[in-house]
């Protein structure tokens, strides 16, 4: 920034950064990408019930303008022109839906939230029943919630062997997506439906409220969005590149609503700000690059080849690889979606997305429940007094293991403890698991595309983490590579913006592309021992799934506690088999061996039918005497054991 005082640098480009937490406008050099000045604005999340998360889109409009408007002051102070601002782009959380009325620019209800961004993860897995798992992380903002019984509603209407939803979307149904939280706002808020029949409704995500506001609004704003945000709607075939006709009238969305559908890099309208705002100045200049914030990560980082990936460390993490202009379907679990599409006239590209769930979120847990750190950054220092887990593995399934695994089940485990373990250990742990589950991405891209990885590309706030980067470079076995310039999701945005027909102050040519000083990490331990680590961490992975049961309506457990004497550990026996009686729905019982037996025995010999008609459950005699049998096996066996 000091050499900016001295001279106009050439070409500028802005880039508002748009996430759920935080807004930012950044002016980067077209020339060099070197950031020369950006502010940032924080956004508040209301809660209006439990598992409801919304965000006024006024106020996240008026912290653009904020930001802009504090930018320009700055540059002013470095004695930069800013007329020297030849374009803006726009990256902005993706999946956050947003309804307006065209005539009077109101929000017609508030924005149905996604994610904390960047780096958050896909918090809501869909198991191939269908059902949705809750995100984790109750202190974080993850998602909005209220749509899961629509998504349940709508699963039951897949063809179990046609999910055309995901062949034409490469997303699976789920509460995650805008498709979803526009059917619910259709159904559920008058004003909106009102609206819609009345044809003033507009829908987008929020790069196109952004860019409607940003171009005049009621005055001649643009209504459009880019394919990276596109295919994030469930709404848009990702092989024509169009709004799909089956999907909208399947989610029951009219089409009218919808934004355009434009490149991620073309002219899409002029600024028209407000002259009683100083960066007025920026009337006339183009909006002319919109990216989908993790798509916007990947052209920052310039991953602009087949197989290669970056991820973005921060709540949790986003894993895109490019898969080139082939669209792959994963087998995996990941998701499969556009990654850019760089010029009216240029090909798109696709990509395979992983999420981790818990990555900076299993530090704030350490932090906030545990109280083994006081600050987020205590962690690297703790971790660096060890330097090792000591065979300490931690599982942060706080609400079951999302992709590979899809397991609503799992929870949280800290395992292989010992009474040598403290805090640094679990700290250190806490670090591998980050690394550990991006490897299971990883893997699963690979088995996917068939491309091995020669190097990671990694941004997002947790990369400051050294011990953090190091851990990664080491489980993963290839080296992580970090750029010097950590805003890589504003400066994807930028070059996109600069790079548009029209604009054409930034080339993506490879040659004339800005060298990027990097940080590189390699691996400083064998393979074998990195496979055992990760083996050891697999192991743990099994061992935290199962630990939620959900009672089917037809079923019920029954569990058996064989007591070995006092100190000895208890083992279970668990049976389950279909009942008849609504009496015992979800029942458990637990008691020792012989009451337990004597309860099944009295049970049995007393069945009979109810005064209503209904059998009892032990008036099948083939499963009175599995039940029986079962029984003198148990006492057989601890005959034969010797114990008493």
């Amino acid at each position: 920034m000091a050499a900016a005082k001295k001279a106009v640098l050439g070409p500028l480009v802005g880039a508002v950064d748009q996430g759920t937490s935080s807004t930012r406008f950044l002016v980067f050099n077209s020339k060099t990408a070197e950031l020369l000045s950006h502010h940032q604005v924080e956004i508040k999340q209301e809660f209006p019930r439990e598992g409801w998360v919304e965000q006024d889109p006024k106020e996240i409009l008026q912290s653009v303008y904020e930001c802009i408007e504090k930018t320009c002051e700055k540059l002013g102070q470095l004695n930069i022109d800013i007329s020297n601002i030849k374009a803006i782009g726009v990256s902005n959380q993706r999946e956050t839906t947003v309804v307006w009325d065209k005539l009077t620019g109101e929000p017609l209800y508030n924005a149905l939230a996604a994610p904390v961004s960047p780096g958050s993860s896909v918090p809501v897995a869909v198991v191939p029943s269908g059902s949705s798992v809750p995100a984790a992380g109750t202190s974080s903002v993850w998602l909005d919630l209220r749509t899961q019984s629509t998504v349940e509603n709508l699963s039951k209407r897949i063809p179990g062997n046609n999910n055309f939803v995901k062949s034409k979307t490469g997303l699976p149904l789920s509460t995650y997506f805008s498709a979803v939280k526009l059917r619910w706002l259709l159904d559920n808020v008058g004003t909106v439906q009102k609206a819609v029949e009345e044809n003033r409704a507009l829908f987008g995500t929020i790069d196109s409220w952004l860019i409607w506001s940003l171009t005049g609004g009621l005055n001649g704003g643009v209504h459009c969005t880019d394919v990276t945000n596109a295919s994030r709607t469930m709404l848009f075939n990702i092989h024509s590149l169009e709004w799909d006709k089956e999907l909208c009238e399947f989610f029951g969305i009219p089409m009218e609503i919808l934004p355009n559908v434009r490149s991620s890099s073309e002219i899409y309208g002029l600024m028209k700000i407000s002259h009683s705002l100083k960066a007025g100045a920026l009337e006339g200049v183009p909006i002319s690059g919109c990216l989908g914030d993790q798509s916007a990560a990947l052209v920052g980082q310039m991953c602009f080849q087949d197989g290669q990936a970056k991820n973005t460390y921060g709540t949790g993490c986003f894993l895109l690889c490019n898969t080139g202009r082939k669209c792959v379907f994963s087998e995996h679990g990941l998701l499969t979606t556009v990654a850019y599409k760089l010029g009216r006239d240029k090909p798109v590209y696709y990509a395979l997305e992983g999420s981790v769930a818990i990555a900076g979120a299993v530090i704030r847990w350490l932090r906030d429940n545990l109280g083994i750190i006081k600050s987020s950054e205590e962690i690297e220092k703790l971790a660096k007094e060890v330097g090792t887990s000591y065979g300490c593995y931690f599982v942060p399934a706080f609400s079951g293991l999302y992709a590979p695994y899809w397991e609503p089940s799992a929870r949280g485990i800290i395992c292989g403890l010992t009474q040598f373990t403290n805090k640094c250990h679990i700290a250190f742990a806490a670090l591998e698991a980050v690394c550990f589950q991006t490897r299971e991405i990883l893997d699963a891209m690979n088995r996917d595309c068939g491309i091995p990885l020669s190097h990671l590309q990694v941004d997002g706030g947790m990369t400051s983490n050294k011990i953090l980067m190091q851990l990664q470079a080491d489980i993963l076995y290839i080296p992580v590579v970090k750029p010097s310039m950590p805003e890589t999701t504003a400066l994807g945005a930028a070059m996109a913006a600069g790079a548009a027909e029209g604009v054409g102050v930034w080339s993506l040519e490879p040659e004339d592309l800005s060298a990027v000083t990097m940080e590189r990490f390699e691996p400083q331990i064998n393979a074998e021992e990195s496979e055992i680590r990760y083996s050891t961490w697999k192991k743990a992975v099994m061992k935290s799934i199962g630990w939620v049961t959900t009672q089917s309506p037809e079923s019920v457990s029954f569990f058996f506690p064989l007591l070995y004497g006092a100190g000895s550990e208890l083992a279970v026996l668990k049976l389950e088999f279909v009942i008849l009686s609504p009496r015992l729905l979800g029942s458990q019982i637990e008691m020792p061996l012989c009451p337990a037996l004597k309860f099944y025995i009295s049970l049995f010999s007393t069945a009979s039918i109810n005064s209503k008609g209904d059998p009892s459950i032990f008036c099948s005699l083939p499963l009175g005497f599995f039940i029986v049998s079962s029984m003198v096996m148990l006492i057989g066996a601890r005959y034969i054991s010797g114990i008493p």
